[in-house]
């Protein structure tokens, strides 16, 4: 008996040392395959021979015979199960000699040659073809191979084949549906959705009604329905008695689970008792915490038979009804008020409903009850904030009116005003005062010089609003002695575009001699005078009096000047006069809202920004949405924008039905182009649980005994809804999993990998199966196994290979595949290999294997492949 030592291939053998190209800042690994067998066997070192690639020939040869195939792989892709599907494969003889074929088998269950097959003698040139077979008998992906062996010098010849078996699947949503109460003689109709939930098609043969109040409608048949797709039909409920009512509507189909039958259930009401809400939805906007909303609701009895109330039913904190006691009676057309309030303890969001309990065909009503509250806002604004009274005659009195605004949702009580400066004062005050939220209310700064010169002050405003106390500055002057303008500046402030101001101007003789008022002119665009016509003459105190008018037509500054010229010293005497145009801009972001598809019974909401990018404050005085399904929160008309601010809101899509859905919602402002129009849109789906698998079978074919082999599958929800695994299960000995557990929950769309294992303990085939358990409506889902534990010569795969360039390396992985070109789907290495160097011992006799590195970097990020080395196992 010899032992055979272990044989180191150098890279001068066929299996060639690689570097690659340096990627990005680090370079990847070339792999160095040796291979070592401990092989114990009577023939001598030269059985080693096995593992070179190199050509068959011979000293002297100068011909040779070489096979090739039209392709490697015959691939026939989803075959539905029971039928057949033929490819043709094409041999030739590329080389310089004649080839004389030994043997041609093929391999795989389903797979057949149903004409020809290469045998005998292919002159050079020569082709011969045959035609392959795929008959699946059971859904999934099977493989198989043919084999040519003859004394071409590329024996043997492979040619992979690959198939799936293909099965239809027929499901109904909703599986049952209970139509409610229905009157009699009326007919309830529901949307049903029949689904091809397989990879082949479902032929819909016949449908049976069972129940005499049950029907349909939109369904023709026979129907074929693709893999993949869906239709929808009509199930009818037309009770003619009052009662319960049970029905089903049954499918025969040749889908494996066929029949499949949608179970109906409804109740027959005597009489057209129908009670109807007034307003049908109730939305109390934003209410302040410690406060109270309230709705009139109206209840009409629009049947034709008597309706007794006997139940009010409310959801949502806050909400309570006043004026309706049950139980109460309505007759034929009679109508009832009762009144909804909302009383927020906290400021949160209010989606509730309020609930009447009757014996009207259609109870319970239900009406949609929303709203918020929010915290109480103080706040205290005051316009002007500051006051030049210009020129005032001594021994006179002039006033500017403050306006006091609280746009806060709290009321505001201002407790003190003082005035300081020589001259100025405060009147029109009542203390204390009340302003409610959103109000205003007026003062008014007064100027009573006593003496020639400028003068200020200030007023001070105390109240029990944040940053109290408010200031305002004063100025004024104090003439004698000639003629003045009082005032002498006037500030008209903001004006809306179209609108007008207007403020009195008062012109006093403070000499001791008469003046002439020759001319008063205007000038400035939006400023007017009227009230004075010249010539006029004052005597000395005397005084006249006019107005001046801001009316601008366009936004933006405006000054003026109105001049009075006279025969006093101090001729012209002029009055500046300075105004602002406003107007409201409104826009809306986004411009229009798209929901995308929502689940039926479950909602999506978009924030809406509102914004004033005008001048003015833009008022928003109705507000309304349209669409099916489509509702906003967070709003409520009238609404205050100031120029350059913003507010914002939500639009809801609540689907109650499956299908596509438009609406809009429509801003009445007083801006430019009013309403502004905000377009919705939103798909109504139904909610669906499925769980897919990458394939249905592993087979790991042959593993050493005391060795491990795994696979992986991809498990994705291929659902709209969550899809949550309660548990895995693994038959067959030496099969364990792992990567997937109880609890786990996959998002629609969303995957994980589960690890299935084969380690056999003795020999011999295996068969088994995983089970995954979830909550989806394909549960379980199986995975069949099956491997064959085999005692081999124990093998030896010695690899080597160049150490990447780069300095961050902290390892390397060993990837292994059984196919030439990948993939690569075993890491032999349990954690990151050091050196350059590794030995894989779980290698099987008879197998050929493939072999890649990468280098992990210090972020953990891993390079791609490294050229591929091969190592065939004796």
């Amino acid at each position: 008996m010899r032992t055979h030592a272990k044989h180191q291939f150098k890279p001068s053998s066929n299996f060639a040392q690689f570097q690659l190209a340096p990627r990005a800042a680090w370079s990847q690994p070339a792999l160095l395959l040796t291979t070592v067998a401990m092989v114990l066997a009577m023939v001598g070192l030269s059985s080693c021979a096995g593992y070179t690639s190199a050509a068959k020939t011979g000293p002297g040869t100068t011909t040779s015979g070489v096979l090739s195939a039209s392709t490697t792989t015959l691939a026939f892709g989803d075959v539905a199960v029971s039928n057949t599907s033929t490819q043709n494969l094409t041999v030739t003889n590329t080389g310089t000699a004649a080839v004389t074929i030994a043997q041609a088998s093929i391999s795989g269950a389903a797979f057949t040659v149903v004409g020809g097959m290469p045998s005998g003698t292919i002159a050079v040139g020569q082709s011969v073809s045959a035609q392959i077979q795929f008959a699946p008998t059971a859904s999934g992906a099977t493989s198989g191979a043919i084999t040519i062996i003859s004394d071409a010098t590329d024996s043997p010849l492979d040619i992979s084949l690959t198939g799936t078996g293909a099965q239809a699947g027929l499901s109904v949503s909703p599986a049952t549906w209970s139509f409610g109460n229905t009157a009699v003689g009326h007919t309830t109709s529901e949307s049903v959705k029949l689904t091809n939930t397989g990879t082949s098609n479902v032929v819909i043969n016949l449908a049976t009604v069972n129940g005499n109040a049950f029907g349909m409608s939109g369904l023709s048949l026979p129907r074929t329905l693709p893999a993949g797709q869906s239709m929808t039909f009509t199930a009818q409920f037309a009770p003619n008695a009052a009662g319960a009512a049970q029905g089903s509507i049954s499918f025969t189909d040749n889908a494996p689970n066929s029949p499949q039958t949608l179970m109906l259930s409804g109740m027959g009401v005597a009489g057209t008792a129908a009670l109807d809400a007034s307003p049908s939805s109730i939305s109390f906007g934003s209410v302040t915490v410690g406060s109270t909303g309230s709705s009139p609701v109206t209840l009409t009895n629009s049947g034709s038979s008597t309706i007794t109330i006997s139940q009010i039913n409310i959801s949502g904190a806050g909400v309570s009804i006043a004026g309706l006691a049950t139980p109460s009676t309505l007759i034929a057309g009679q109508s009832t008020t009762f009144t909804a309030r909302f009383s927020p303890a906290s400021a949160a969001a209010l989606v509730g409903s309020i609930s009447v309990v009757s014996n009207a065909s259609n109870s319970p009503l239900a009406i949609a009850v929303t709203g918020a509250g929010v915290a109480p806002q103080r706040q205290l604004t005051v316009d002007p904030i500051s006051i030049n009274f210009g020129s005032a005659a001594v021994g006179s009195s002039t006033s500017k009116t403050i306006s006091l605004i609280n746009p806060g949702n709290a009321p505001v009580t201002v407790t003190q005003f003082t005035a300081s400066g020589s001259g100025f004062g405060v009147s029109g005050a009542s203390l204390p005062l009340t302003i409610n939220a959103g109000s205003s209310s007026s003062v008014s700064a007064t100027f009573a010089p006593t003496s020639a010169g400028s003068t200020s002050g200030a007023i001070s405003i105390i109240s029990d609003a944040p940053g109290s106390p408010a200031v305002i500055s004063l100025s004024g002057t104090g003439v004698q002695g000639q003629l003045s303008a009082t005032p002498s500046v006037l500030t008209f402030g903001s004006v809306a575009t179209g609108g007008s101001t207007s403020q009195n101007v008062t012109l006093t003789n403070g000499g001791s001699a008469s003046v002439t008022i020759s001319q008063a002119t205007a000038s400035g665009a939006g400023f007017s005078i009227s009230g004075l016509t010249t010539p006029i003459t004052l005597a000395a105190g005397q005084g006249t009096s006019f107005n001046a008018q801001f009316a601008p037509t366009s936004a933006g500054n405006a000054n003026g000047t109105i001049t009075i010229s006279s025969n006093a010293p101090s001729s012209p005497t002029t009055i500046s006069m300075t105004g602002v145009g406003t107007q409201p801009q409104i826009s809306a972001t986004p411009p229009s809202a798209a929901f995308g598809n929502v689940s039926t019974g479950t909602n999506n909401s978009q924030t809406i920004t509102v914004t004033n990018g005008g001048s003015a404050t833009l008022t928003i005085s109705s507000v309304s949405v349209t669409g099916a399904g489509f509702s906003i929160s967070g709003i409520s008309a009238p609404v205050t924008i100031l120029a350059g601010k913003n507010i914002t809101f939500n639009a809801v899509f609540a689907p109650t039905t499956n299908g596509a859905a438009s609406g809009s919602i429509s801003l009445l402002s007083n801006a430019p182009g009013s309403p502004l129009s905000i377009s919705l849109s939103g798909t109504g789906v139904a909610s669906s649980k499925v769980l897919g698998l990458s394939t249905s079978s592993l087979s790991f074919g042959n593993v050493n005994d005391g060795s491990s082999s795994s696979l992986s599958v991809a498990v994705t929800n291929n659902g709209n809804a969550n899809v949550t695994i309660s548990g895995v299960t693994v038959t067959g000995a030496g099969f364990s999993t792992s990567g997937v557990t109880a609890g786990e929950m996959l998002t629609p769309n969303q995957s994980a990998t589960l690890t299935v294992q084969f380690a056999p303990t003795t020999t011999g085939a295996v068969a088994g199966s995983v089970s995954i358990n979830s909550d989806a409506t394909n549960s379980p889902s199986t995975i069949s196994t099956s491997g064959t534990g085999i005692t081999g010569t124990p093998h030896t795969v010695a690899l080597a290979w160049t150490a990447s360039t780069s300095n961050d390396i902290n390892g390397y992985n060993i990837y292994r595949g059984t196919n030439p070109s990948g993939p690569y789907s075993t890491k032999v290495n349990l954690s990151l290999v050091g050196s350059v160097q590794f030995s894989d011992s779980t290698v099987t006799s008879g197998q050929t294997y493939y072999y890649v590195v990468t280098a992990v970097d210090s972020n953990n990020v891993e390079s791609t492949f490294s050229n591929q080395a091969t190592a065939n196992i004796p």
